[in-house]
């Protein structure tokens, strides 16, 4: 308080005759400081007591001309008048009047003065002031004192105010209150609630004003504990019924999404004031109770309660989530009618209700009667409701008049014009966002990334996701969703843990994303067991998109069963659930478990898409149900209304190819109403290979390669084709043909993961370091195979040498040496999983089966095609695949 004094005397003593100018001639500082707005007085007047000299029409100098003898009580009773009506020039003029005629003599009205510099935020006047309360002895008065903390906590110079406050001899609630609402409107909860817990130190009591500035400041802060504290010492005084404590409360718990509380405090108020309502409304629709918000507001028509701007905002929300267009309407009437149409933040919320019940035509309506009023919100929320209804093209135009007209966009219109893809370019947004430096920004720099995941480009994602100053939680799962999208596992796993060494607490929606990275191929195993332990520690184990995500991952590593346990225990299930267990048994060759989940879901009438019906259908074609697939198609298109895409085509082609109707598969392809995809031929060509159909096969491998002549494996089927067929001529000219068009084929790997560690083996390697032991082991087990009755099947060698070399091809490849390291890597009695990137062949298949019988071993292969779980000699396939 030293350096308060010294600075205010300093300041007496450089401005002393500034000063006594100052109060002699008000109206020459006031003009000299640009303070000429405080001159005039309004020209209408309204004084209470009924004085029939202060009447509508006298202006400050007609009430001075006609006071012949002044009075201290008259003068008093104006400035508090005045201040009282918000007057504030008026009440300052009084006050200079005041002090030329030497009537400034308490506290009074000194306080009074610095409540309006305060309301007013003329620092230099509230300075000057206090000055003269320091001069005149005042600044000890208690109700000057406070007045002075008030003043400079609304002048933002918050310090001054603790100083002044800190200066004060005697203090009272109210100068606590200011100090702490001071620190409440400064966003400064830590020190607001350090003053509060000052006055239970210091003995004093707070009042009801008090109590409901700290529930304002524990509102939204995540302090709904110390929130609950707060309202026990309110019950404890009594204040509990107190309106504005009431309605503090309300605010409260409503911000913390404890409706519950909320709505039993709002129903035990006796005197329920428009904040009331409001704030119990609008408490309603946050939470997404907008129906409840609805009713409760017919309610408060009634009885009888006067609707203001606020209500007609909240309850307009409400209408547009739920879009009701027809409520809207009338509130609009209604708004109208009160005359708050002209209130630039309604007219807005109208225009965005328009646009969220799809009347764009409306909605533009009201954005054009803006136009001398029209800002960044409402041309952002313009392209906003452009963009909901399906109008990229409008949106990108209405953004392009947007920046023609001047108006520079905020971090939601570069949020919102990014979603507008291809109609704009990442690239340029991009661009304007670097200049405009909104690229810190989370919500513009999470929209980017997005941008950028969505248009492939995973790499400029990760640039943009380094440059954002701070990261929230949506941004971090924005990130991971693009790698779990390309199935960069590695990448997502990196980010998640970048995430935790930060301190930043993972959402269902973080988890979500990163478990669906972990179902790449090249993910490790454990990777998504050890996620999904730390989802249920999160307490995340009982959400809709996490479970989802489970299942899809564990569906995709190969552990079938445990996707089932997932699915059984889900209370709730989104398509997602059903579409991925229905695909997974399906994938992992159990089709009548998988059409037995969906006559389940059938039963409970769940909705179904496309993909529903692809996993059907694949279902059907692994197990060879060729009825079944057909009349599931049928279903989908006369039952379902759900129409056939080129994905479901392809699926009844590899149907009736696998089924061995390659004539029949022909057939449905040239009855197909658009052009036939690669994944239609591709499906009719691995079935000419397996049925070594020569002719369909070469028809199905021209219509490729002229679709994607730089596929490696279409030629290498046709050439297999033709290998089968014996025309090693014809085989060695698709070689040829390959050589021209520089098409290299695709080795074939396998893929072993052995205490999280994954190995890739090529057909023949011997870079492993335990390859001596590999190839023993494989001696070994080529001896018990023949005792088992193997016998090799040399027509999957495709090569033109002896038999015997035929042997040595099939006892090399990849996927045996694999299962051989498995074997001598692992303990006995442990599941065995690989993964090949082509289609597992037939000898292999018939070894594979064997090998888990006379290991007793489960083996676990995912093949290019599917899933194949060896068991006991026996294969999930049965052996059709």
């Amino acid at each position: 308080m030293l350096l308060l004094r010294l600075h205010c005397n300093r300041f007496v003593e450089a401005k002393s005759r500034k000063v006594s100018i100052f109060f002699k001639y008000p109206r020459f500082l006031f003009e000299t400081q640009n303070f000429s707005h405080i001159h005039g007085l309004a020209s209408a007047l309204q004084i209470a007591d009924g004085d029939p000299k202060c009447e509508v029409g006298y202006n400050t100098h007609q009430l001075f001309d006609e006071i012949q003898e002044p009075c201290v009580s008259r003068y008093h009773h104006l400035l508090f008048e005045f201040a009282r009506s918000n007057k504030n020039k008026e009440a300052l003029n009084i006050f200079f009047h005041m002090h030329q005629l030497g009537f400034v003599n308490d506290g009074s009205s000194l306080s009074c003065a610095l409540k309006v510099t305060g309301v007013t935020n003329d620092q230099i006047v509230g300075k000057q002031i206090h000055c003269h309360c320091i001069k005149s002895g005042f600044a000890v008065d208690v109700s000057v004192g406070t007045s002075l903390v008030d003043m400079y906590m609304k002048s933002d110079s918050v310090k001054v105010g603790k100083l002044a406050f800190d200066d004060m001899k005697y203090k009272n609630v109210i100068s606590w209150t200011s100090l702490l609402s001071g620190y409440v409107q400064h966003g400064l909860v830590e020190q607001a609630l350090e003053v509060f817990s000052c006055m239970g130190i210091e003995g004093m009591k707070p009042n009801p004003f008090t109590y409901a500035t700290v529930l304002g400041a524990l509102s939204g802060n995540d302090m709904i504990a110390k929130g609950s504290q707060v309202h026990a010492e309110v019950v404890k005084s009594g204040f509990e019924s107190c309106t504005p404590v009431a309605n503090s409360l309300i605010n409260m718990y409503a911000k913390s999404g404890m409706v519950k509380e909320s709505r039993g405090i709002f129903t035990a108020m006796e005197n329920k004031d428009s904040v009331s309502w409001n704030g119990m409304i609008s408490g309603l629709v946050t939470n997404g109770l907008h129906k409840e918000a609805l009713e409760l507001f017919q309610q408060m028509r009634y009885k009888g309660i006067q609707l203001t701007r606020l209500i007609f905002a909240s309850v307009i929300k409400a209408c547009a989530s739920i879009k009701e267009c027809c409520f809207a309407r009338q509130l609009h009437c209604r708004v109208i009618k009160s005359g708050h149409d002209f209130d630039q933040n309604l007219r807005t919320a109208i225009m965005v209700a328009y646009s969220k019940c799809g009347d764009m035509d409306d909605s533009f309506n009201i954005f054009e009667t803006m136009q001398k009023s029209q800002n960044v919100i409402s041309w952002t929320a313009m392209i906003s409701g452009h963009l909901q209804n399906g109008g990229k093209e409008k949106a990108a135009r209405i953004f392009r008049d947007m920046n023609r007209m001047g108006i520079s966009p905020n971090d939601f219109t570069y949020s919102a014009i990014l979603t507008a893809q291809p109609c704009v370019s990442p690239y340029q947004i991009h661009a304007l966002v670097v200049k405009r430096r909104y690229l810190g920004s989370p919500n513009v720099g999470t929209a980017l990334l997005d941008a950028y995941i969505k248009n492939g480009s995973v790499d400029e994602a990760a640039k943009v996701f380094e440059n954002i100053n701070q990261k929230d939680i949506v941004t971090w799962s924005a990130m991971l969703a693009g790698y779990a999208q390309v199935g960069d596992a590695v990448g997502a796993i990196n980010v998640y843990s970048q995430l935790m060494k930060e301190g930043i607490h993972p959402n269902e929606y973080t988890f979500s994303s990163v478990i669906n990275s972990c179902a790449a191929p090249e993910a490790a195993v454990e990777q998504g067991k050890q996620l999904h332990a730390l989802s249920i520690k999160y307490a995340y184990n009982h959400s809709l998109c996490v479970n989802s995500a489970l299942v899809t991952m564990y569906s995709k590593k190969g552990n079938i069963d445990s996707a089932n346990k997932v699915f059984i225990r889900q209370g709730e299930r989104d398509l997602v659930s059903w579409n991925s267990m229905i695909s997974g048994f399906a994938q992992h060759g159990y089709a009548h478990k998988a059409l037995e989940v969906f006559e389940e879901m059938r039963r409970k009438n769940r909705g179904m898409d496309g993909i529903t019906f692809i996993g059907v259908i694949s279902a059907c074609t692994h197990a060879g149900l060729l009825g079944d697939g057909q009349k599931y198609f049928d279903q989908m298109v006369d039952e379902h209304h759900v129409y056939p895409t080129m994905e479901h085509y392809a699926c009844m082609v590899d149907l009736y190819s696998r089924a061995g109707k390659l004539e029949k598969a022909m057939s449905f392809i040239n009855k197909m109403p658009y052009p036939a995809g690669a994944t239609v031929w591709r499906s009719l060509l691995g079935a000419c290979h397996v049925r070594r159909n020569v002719e369909l096969g070469k028809v199905a491998a021209e219509k490729l390669m002229s679709i994607e002549p730089n596929d490696s494996s279409v030629y290498v089927l046709l050439s297999n084709i033709y290998a089968s067929a014996g025309n090693w001529k014809e085989k060695a000219n698709v070689r040829k043909l390959m050589d021209q068009r520089k098409v290299k084929k695709e080795a074939g790997y396998s893929w072993i993961e052995v205490k999280s560690k994954t190995y890739s083996f090529l057909a023949g390697d011997r870079s492993h370091p335990l390859s001596d032991q590999i190839y023993k082991k494989l001696e070994e087990l080529s001896t018990r195979l023949k005792d088992a009755g193997y016998r090799p099947d040399t027509t999957y060698v495709l090569q033109d040498v002896e038999d015997e070399q035929k042997e040595a091809i099939l006892s090399r490849h990849s996927e045996r040496l694999a299962i051989a390291f498995g074997l001598i890597a692992t303990p006995h009695g442990t599941p065995i999983q690989i993964v090949k990137n082509l289609r597992v062949c037939g000898d292999c298949h018939t070894v594979i089966k064997i090998i888990s019988m006379i290991e007793e071993r489960d083996i676990i292969v995912r093949d290019s095609n599917r899933f194949h779980h060896f068991k006991g000699g026996l294969c999930s396939c049965g052996d059709f695949w």
